[in-house]
């Protein structure tokens, strides 16, 4: 298919029935070229979305063309085998496939003020953590540089990864523990679901319920130092641990 170029201009939205897709997934992958297109089609409105998410760092146009490139790897590489919808699949590949563009363009690089802004920001966060005994909160790092607080969560989550339910989150000469291992999402079901998938449930949580995420799940900090920094008592910290997962497990099995 010729991707539109200049002023992107997508067809009307083709709605397809999951029968459908992997009616057509099978034809494509058999070398029916008419099937792809169709396939193609239905899918635009995704690989734009997905290209728009990036419209900071590139040309919409080029970022665009790079999510179709993607969409059709995601078409040829499908396993019907996986009882998953197609868009589950097609998500990841489609953002992986752009952000390798924008690694090898350089354009995912941070710019030398932002890297500077950051770098002072997390020294002055570790030089309050010691000092206050919790983890400071934007204001007082804000407060403590100078600056506004708002500019303080843009340096932060310019390096803050995206979470992913395949994240290590504690690790030990035996084992390993994924974050997907807490959640208590099947692997086989939700093989496919990667960042894009998790971090939008995240985004669903209210701000306290995101932060007990992150020092829990990525900062490895118990129940009691996370009490303690929230000001709430270590079991309502366990209670809250619960209904996060379950919130996030019920989300996930929507993808």
């Amino acid at each position: 298919m010729e991707v539109p170029s200049g002023k992107i201009q997508l067809p009307p939205a083709l709605s397809l029935s999951p029968e459908e897709v992997y009616e057509l997934l099978a034809d494509a992958q058999a070398g029916n070229s008419a099937a792809r297109e169709r396939l193609i089609e239905a899918n635009l409105r995704l690989a734009m979305s997905i290209a728009q998410r990036f419209s900071g760092r590139g040309e919409l146009d080029d970022l665009f063309q790079v999510a179709c490139i993607g969409l059709v790897k995601a078409i040829d590489n499908f396993d019907l085998s996986y009882n998953v919808q197609f868009s589950t699949y097609a998500v990841p590949v489609i953002m992986g496939e752009i952000r390798r563009f924008l690694r090898e363009e350089g354009a995912i690089k941070l710019g030398r003020t932002l890297r500077e802004k950051a770098a002072a920001v997390i020294r002055t966060r570790d030089s309050l953590e010691q000092r206050l005994g919790r983890m400071p909160t934007p204001k007082e790092i804000g407060d403590e540089l100078g600056v506004e607080r708002e500019e303080v969560v843009e340096a932060l989550e310019a390096f803050t990864p995206m979470l992913s339910i395949h994240d290590v989150i504690h690790e030990d000469n035996e084992s390993s523990l994924h974050l997907e291992d807490r959640l208590g999402v099947e692997p086989e079901s939700d093989m496919w679901i990667e960042s894009y998938a998790l971090k939008q449930a995240c985004e669903e949580l209210s701000p306290r319920d995101r932060a007990i995420v992150v020092l829990r799940f990525i900062q490895e900090r118990t129940q009691s130092e996370v009490a303690a920094m929230l000001g709430i008592s270590q079991g309502q910290v366990s209670r809250l641990e619960r209904r996060i997962t379950g919130l996030l497990r019920e989300s996930l099995m929507d993808y």
